[in-house]
């Protein structure tokens, strides 16, 4: 590799969410990474500082078009430039569509279980949350379409959030799959909000579909949120897209965007992602490569081991989706008791409104820190059956 992702980097003293431990606590919860960014990027940022200069900034078209270029080279999907419009992140993205183009009271469609942010964004806007329940059979998730189609066919129902690739199960939806989506939401007047912030961190030679792409149809009721922070570790530096390719919805979602003042870029923002775009795909395709190479030490060690734990195939993210429902009956209270007895910090699943007894592991991070959350995860499953 050209590339290191095995050397562990100390994040102490940064302030990182992720590593607000205590003792010799091992975080593999919140969503970032534990690998350097690439070196393409930290070099744009690096000469960015030396100028000692941080006023403000605007969004050159060089933005634009390395998004274009990206997402036709990468996903085979063309664009135009301007319909690329800046945001600092996913989420106000969606918070800014959310108050929009719905009003207080209006349910919002969610696929559960999904990003548990999803359910703050429609709660705290005063909008009623609408669950199509992903249906988990025989250790994999399909969609209900009958209670999909119910639940958009209600008056109040006028938008849906659709998360693609989909946190936490690591499902990529076909195409097939997102064009039923789209023909039900047409149908029924839903407009939809695709969160597409994963979709550069599928396994190698797994590509997942923009529903922009999907059809004509789709395209022009949709709005696309769209980020390199996920896939190359730059969260930190605030930096999205929403793509529009309605004049109508785009025009309105820039206004939106301007009105809740979160369409200034700082001054690293916008460098970072133009870097990443045009000069990070060898490193995200190793990042890639060794993310899916943990996936594996994850999936052999539970078998060789005999965990009574299932992992949920997945062909995106670098977040598992356990399944413990042979070891608790509520994920809420054994992951408390996993941090506190092994200092092993996952995501408690209820977050996310599925079943109860799941939990989220993140294993961007050294192969050597992911064994020793499994071992850690192994010893807190035999002292959680012994109580």
């Amino acid at each position: 590799m050209k590339y290191d992702f095995d050397t562990p980097v100390d994040r102490s003293g940064t302030n990182s969410s992720k590593w607000r431990t205590v003792g010799n606590e091992l975080p593999m919860w919140v969503a970032d990474m534990d690998f350097r960014a690439a070196p393409e990027i930290l070099k744009v940022l690096q000469e960015r500082l030396d100028n000692g200069v941080f006023g403000y900034s605007f969004i050159p078209k060089e933005w634009n078009n390395a998004i274009c270029s990206w997402w036709q080279r990468r996903h085979s999907v063309r664009f135009e430039p301007n319909w690329a419009i800046f945001c600092t992140g996913v989420i106000p993205a969606l918070s800014t569509a959310i108050r929009r183009f719905t009003s207080p009271g209006d349910k919002i469609l969610v696929q559960s279980p999904v990003y548990h942010v999803f359910f703050n964004c429609i709660a705290n806007n005063g909008r009623e949350i609408s669950a199509n329940e992903l249906v988990y059979k025989n250790g994999k998730y399909e969609i209900d379409f009958d209670d999909l189609e119910k639940k958009l066919a209600n008056p109040l129902t006028t938008m849906m959030l659709l998360c693609n690739p989909h946190n936490p199960i690591g499902k990529i939806w076909d195409k097939a799959t997102l064009g039923k989506i789209g023909e039900l939401c047409h149908k029924h007047g839903v407009l939809v909000i695709s969160d597409e912030i994963h979709c550069d961190i599928t396994d190698p030679g797994k590509s997942y579909t923009p529903f922009i792409g999907v059809s004509e149809l789709c395209a022009q009721n949709t709005i696309a949120c769209i980020s390199p922070t996920k896939a190359f570790n730059i969260a930190g530096l605030q930096s999205s897209a929403v793509v529009v390719p309605n004049e109508n919805l785009r025009v309105k979602m820039a206004a939106a965007i301007n009105y809740d003042e979160v369409g200034e870029a700082n001054a690293f923002a916008i460098i970072a992602a133009i870097a990443a775009f045009e000069r990070g795909e060898a490193w995200l395709d190793e990042m890639r490569a060794y993310i899916y190479e943990n996936k594996k030490i994850v999936r052999e060690f539970i078998k060789n081991e005999n965990l009574p734990v299932h992992l949920v195939a997945s062909e995106a993210t670098y977040l598992l989706w356990l399944d413990c429902s042979k070891v608790c009956e509520d994920s809420s209270d054994f992951m408390k008791f996993l941090r506190e007895k092994v200092g092993l910090w996952l995501n408690d699943g209820n977050a996310y409104r599925g079943d109860k007894f799941f939990l989220r592991m993140n294993i961007a991070t050294q192969k050597s820190r992911v064994i020793e959350g499994l071992n850690r995860l192994k010893n807190g499953i035999n002292l959680y059956l012994k109580r």
